[in-house]
C-alpha cells in the first residue's frame, strides 16, 4: 500500500506482462504430465495396431503428402503425430508458465526446459524410428526416452508445488536408498518390458524385424526381476510401517504395490492368453502408471520447509509473490 494525498492506493506491479499464480502453474504443469502419459499409450496403440509405417516418410506421411491417406493404418499413425503436436503445446506452455509464474523460480524454468529438449529429443528419435522400418532397438529407445520425459514433467509437477527450500528426509537414510532401490528397479523392469515387446508378435508392422531372443526366455526374465520388485515393495512397506513413517509415504508405497500387483495380473494373463493386443494395451498404461507411483514415492520421501519471513527480505522485488510486493 502507498499513500497520495491522504488516501490509500494499493501497488500495482510495474510489468505489463501477465502473471501466473503457483497454484496456476501446477495445474498447467498437470496438464504436461496427462499429455506425456498420453502419449505412451496412443504410441503403444500405434504398434498394437500394426500401424508403426502406416507413415512411412518423415516429416511427411507419404512422399510429399503431410496428411495420411483416408485409410486405417495411416490415419493411426498420422493422428499419434497429431497428438504429438499437442504434446508439445503442453510442454511449451510448461516453459512459459515458468517464465511468467510470480514468484519466478530457477529450478522450474530449468526442469521445463528439460521437457522441450526431450519432447524435441523424441520428435527426431521417433522420425528415425520411422526412418529405420522399427528397427526394435530405435522403438526401445524411444520408449525409454518417453519414460525420462515423463519423469522430468513428474518432478516438475511435484516441485511446482513447493517451497524453494532445500529438501530434507521425513524417513531414516535406509528407507531413502531402498525407496532408490525400488525405483532402479522399476527401471530394470520397464526395460525389459521393452526387449519383450521387441521380441513378441507386436512389431508396429508386419515386415518390421524382431529382436534376435526367444520370447519366452526374456518373458521369464522380465517377470523374474518384477517378483523381485514385489518383494522389495513388501519389504518397504513392513520398514515404514515399523519406523513410523508419515502417513503419506506409506500411503504412496501401498500405491505402488497396488499398481504392481495391477501389473502382475495383466502381465501373466496376457502370457499366458498368447499376448493379445488389448491386454498389451492395459500393460502398456499400468507401466506408466507404475513409473509416475514409484516416482511420486521417492519425491514424498522428501519435504521442502516454508522459507523463514525473513528470507523475504533476500528475495528481488521482481522475484516475490505480488501479495508479498502489495504488502511492502
Amino acid at each position: 500500500m502507498c499513500r497520495s494525498g491522504g488516501r490509500a492506493v494499493a501497488s500495482r506491479p510495474v510489468s505489463g506482462t501477465r502473471r501466473l499464480t503457483p497454484d496456476a502453474y501446477r495445474r498447467v504443469t498437470l496438464g504436461a504430465v496427462i499429455a506425456l502419459s498420453a502419449i505412451v499409450v496412443t504410441g503403444g496403440a500405434v504398434r498394437l495396431t500394426g500401424s508403426g509405417l502406416g507413415c512411412p516418410d518423415w516429416p511427411t506421411c507419404t512422399g510429399h503428402r503431410i496428411v495420411a491417406a483416408w485409410s486405417l493404418h495411416p490415419m493411426i499413425e498420422f493422428t499419434n503425430r497429431v497428438i504429438t503436436v499437442a504434446v508439445t503445446a503442453a510442454v511449451v506452455a510448461a516453459v512459459v508458465g515458468a517464465l511468467v509464474r510470480r514468484p519466478r523460480r530457477r529450478d522450474l524454468v530449468w526442469l521445463s526446459s528439460g521437457l522441450v529438449a526431450g519432447v524435441l529429443a523424441q520428435v527426431v528419435l521417433g522420425g528415425l524410428t520411422v526412418l529405420y522400418k522399427l528397427d526394435p532397438p530405435w522403438v526401445m529407445g524411444h520408449f525409454v526416452l518417453s519414460f525420462a520425459v515423463l519423469a522430468d514433467a513428474v518432478v516438475l509437477h511435484h516441485r511446482a508445488g513447493r517451497p524453494v527450500t532445500r529438501a530434507r528426509p521425513v524417513v531414516s537414510r535406509d528407507l531413502v536408498r531402498l525407496g532408490w532401490l525400488v525405483l532402479a528397479t522399476v527401471g530394470v523392469v520397464v526395460i525389459l518390458g521393452t526387449a519383450v515387446t521387441g521380441s513378441g508378435p507386436h512389431s508396429g508392422d508386419i515386415h518390421a524385424k524382431r529382436l534376435p531372443f526367444h520370447f519366452q526366455g526374456v518373458a521369464e526374465l522380465h517377470s523374474s526381476v518384477v517378483m523381485v520388485l514385489i518383494g522389495l515393495t513388501i519389504a518397504t512397506l513392513f520398514a515404514l510401517h515399523h519406523a513410523r513413517a508419515p502417513a503419506d509415504v506409506q500411503r504412496r508405497a501401498r500405491i505402488v504395490l497396488g499398481v504392481i500387483a495391477a501389473q502382475a495380473a495383466i502381465g501373466y494373463t496376457q502370457y499366458f492368453t498368447r499376448v493379445p493386443a488389448y491386454l498389451v494395451a492395459m500393460h502398456l498404461a499400468g507401466a506408466t502408471a507404475l513409473w509416475i507411483a514409484v516416482l511420486r514415492y521417492n519425491l514424498g520421501l522428501f519435504v521442502h520447509p516454508a522459507p523463514a519471513p525473513a528470507s523475504l527480505a533476500e528475495i528481488a522485488p521482481d522475484e516475490r509473490a505480488p501479495e508479498v510486493l502489495a504488502g511492502t
